[in-house]
């Protein structure tokens, strides 16, 4: 027996908006829905233009559909439609941002992929936590969030409240620390094909939307490179001060000096609070004497010294910070002698910006 339109939309009425907390039927999200011989199509709208929550209800519809009806799996359609954009939007958000009881924001960048940068987030902020401090991270890495998997939150479908007449994003939280990621709306599965407006328009969202309340720190783990999600940041919030991350090798060393330039860029004028040097080097269990400086030695500390801004502290590699990354706690909460490297950075980071 073939499963009718009917079907499918008692389904989907028991799918409920976090925002509004309507189900998505009654409320008219649903739009339309096709049963054809080759599957379904089911088409959404929705009237605020680029709604966080969009593509988690699309999930939403996918895997309760299947669940009720096996036989449509892989056979789905979801369409979304938008309100059309007003043209004062652009310049609202900055009107309701959540962002002023955050005392001190923070860009973690890297000139080069591949060096760590979300890991040394994700153990900064958990350092700072431990140092009595009210931490946020904005994984502002559009193009390849990481922060879900770093705490464990993978499959978080944030909620949305509403305060004095306006629209907020309720952040995860995950022991004490309180997360706002593009990665909570999209599928891990799924390509995120954004043209530039778009993903900076989505991270001004979750910057100023963001329920944060008050914060010591707001670490934002920037994408790698120069672009324009870099530029968005400093042009929507103050940010008082960068760290960069970088491993020993040159062809990092030299995306590293385009990205301190790029924050010393005047009108950008975003302090470098200093370098970290990940995967320093390689030290076996069993020869604790020994150290393997595998991907060259003292590179980001001799980068740090000629562009005269402070070396914050090298990180060695450790099986346990790759291991906290995988299961979703950061390794400082597990392991002294990670703890103790990232202590000191975060040391010198809170006396730099003392300055």
């Amino acid at each position: 027996m073939a499963v009718t339109e009917n079907q499918i939309k008692k389904v989907l009425s028991e799918i409920v908006h976090p925002e509004t907390g309507n189900d998505i039927v009654s409320s008219g999200i649903v739009e339309n829905i096709v049963i054809a011989e080759n599957g379904a199509t089911v088409t959404l709208f929705f009237r605020k233009r680029k709604d966080p929550f969009a593509n988690s209800i699309k999930r939403q519809i996918i895997t309760a559909v299947t669940e009720n009806y096996p036989e449509l799996e892989g056979k789905i359609t979801v369409s979304i439609r938008e309100e059309a954009p007003e043209q004062k939007k652009e310049n609202d958000l900055k009107s309701i941002t959540s962002t002023g009881n955050i005392k001190h924001t923070i860009a973690v960048a890297s000139g080069k992929g591949g060096v760590g940068k979300s890991t040394v987030t994700a153990n900064l902020a958990a350092t700072l936590r431990d140092m009595g401090y009210k931490v946020g991270i904005l994984d502002a890495d559009i193009y390849g969030p990481s922060m879900p998997k770093m705490f464990s939150l993978e499959g978080y479908i944030p909620e949305g409240t509403t305060r004095d007449g306006r629209d907020y994003i309720i952040p995860a939280e995950r022991d004490g620390i309180k997360i706002s990621s593009i990665g909570f709306f999209i599928s891990p599965d799924d390509a995120l094909i954004w043209r530039g407006p778009m993903a900076t328009t989505a991270l001004k969202q979750l910057l100023h939307q963001t329920l944060w309340e008050e914060l010591d720190f707001l670490l934002i783990d920037m994408p790698p490179g120069t672009g324009d999600v870099h530029l968005s940041v400093v042009g929507e919030i103050k940010v008082n001060g960068a760290v960069i991350v970088s491993t020993p090798q040159q062809v990092a060393l030299a995306d590293v000096r385009r990205g301190i330039h790029m924050f010393q860029t005047e009108g950008i004028d975003v302090p470098v609070l200093g370098i970290i040097e990940n995967m320093a080097w390689f030290t076996p269990s069993e020869l604790p004497e020994n150290r393997y400086y595998i991907f060259g030695q003292g590179g980001a500390r001799n980068l740090a010294r000629t562009e005269g801004i402070d070396f914050l502290g090298d990180i060695p590699i450790i099986q346990s910070v790759m291991e906290g990354g995988e299961s979703g706690t950061p390794a400082v909460s597990t392991n002294e002698e990670v703890k103790r490297y990232y202590r000191a950075i975060a040391d010198g980071i809170v006396e730099n910006l003392k300055k």
